[in-house]
């Protein structure tokens, strides 16, 4: 949880209680969260004023899946594991601050074009196919391009070699410039490149913060030689990319009470017209439907009490949330036999 002094509390409980008193009747629901979550308040004035932005949030909850009911949306938000924290603190613990791709960047790697008469199936899963770990935590630490790009290398090893292994967001994190703050997936790559290869989550456990680097060579479980983009704002070429290689790495605009809080169905409302990517997801997958363009299969890493255990059905067609303007695969190297 993010600290907060006694007296920041008390005065911004008084900004809210003015307005808003705490409803008595939410007691037992207030009390089942907390043991849900392991959430503790040491302080009985902090206890109020995390409770007081539950009841908002949970306020927002109900108002929107009412709505949703009705047929005026095509998903459903729940209450979850971010139920008792502002907006401004989840903008500080969720978003990356991703710092701008130039063209310096881009010309790293290679572009992935789409083709005319490509044979693009319907539909695909790769989690069906085996090619997908487990969903997984960043915590406080917002270091979601780390595990985007674990997410496509853990795909990519299981393509070469048939085995499925959780590969060390920690190593990442430890040995590149990314920190909990900012980081790309094409920095993620690049370590791989640089360090001969990634060692496992096993041997290199998430620790939710930067710390030296420890990885070790004779420990490694892949390695990439390069790594391709595809068109920026292309969903046909990201869907072929999707089809044909695998677990995509991509940026996203997350921001908004309603990302935050996604429980089921297609979502298809990003926080407004200026898109600004601020947070990196992994696809795993698409659906056709015959009815519309379908939707995209997003692993997040927010834990499995997000969304649907920890994934999202993301609207296709019409670049929602900017899912395609930053999209990127890391490639294997073949020398190495890994």
């Amino acid at each position: 949880m993010l600290s907060i002094s006694v007296a920041a509390l008390i005065w911004l409980i008084s900004l809210r209680t003015l307005s808003t008193a705490l409803d008595p009747t939410l007691e037992g629901t207030w009390r089942d969260w907390k043991a849900t979550h392991g959430k503790e308040y040491p302080q009985e004035e902090e206890e109020s004023f995390r409770r007081a932005i539950w009841e908002e949030n949970l306020q927002m909850v109900q108002d929107h899946n009412k709505e949703a009911d009705l047929g005026k949306y095509t998903y459903w938000l729940g209450m979850n594991h971010f139920g008792d924290l502002t907006k401004e603190e989840l903008d500080q613990r969720l978003r990356s601050l991703l710092p701008p791709i130039d063209n310096t960047t881009k010309a790293k790697g290679t572009t992935f074009k789409s083709s005319d008469d490509a044979d693009i199936p319907k539909s695909v899963d790769w989690r069906k196919r085996g090619a997908v770990t487990e969903v997984k935590d960043q915590g406080l630490c917002g270091a979601s391009w780390a595990f985007s790009a674990t997410g496509a290398l853990e795909g990519m090893h299981f393509k070469k070699t048939g085995k499925l292994v959780s590969l060390s967001e920690q190593n990442l994190l430890d040995c590149s410039q990314g920190t909990c703050d900012s980081g790309w997936m094409h920095i993620a790559f690049d370590t791989v490149i640089n360090e001969g290869g990634i060692n496992s989550e096993e041997s290199y456990p998430y620790d939710r913060q930067k710390l030296c680097c420890r990885y070790k060579p004779e420990e490694s479980i892949t390695r990439c030689n390069s790594f391709n983009w595809t068109t920026a704002g292309d969903e046909k070429a990201l869907q072929e990319a999707v089809a044909k290689i695998g677990p995509i790495s991509v940026g996203i605009d997350a921001r908004g009470n309603e990302f935050w809080f996604y429980k089921s169905g297609i979502y298809t409302k990003c926080y407004g017209e200026e898109r600004q990517i601020n947070h990196a997801v992994l696809i795993v997958g698409y659906k056709e439907t015959s009815k519309d363009d379908g939707y995209w299969i997003i692993k997040n890493s927010w834990s499995t009490l997000w969304g649907e255990k920890g994934y999202m059905r993301l609207a296709k067609g019409s670049n929602q949330c900017a899912i395609a303007n930053y999209t990127m695969y890391p490639i294997s190297d073949p020398e190495k036999g890994m």
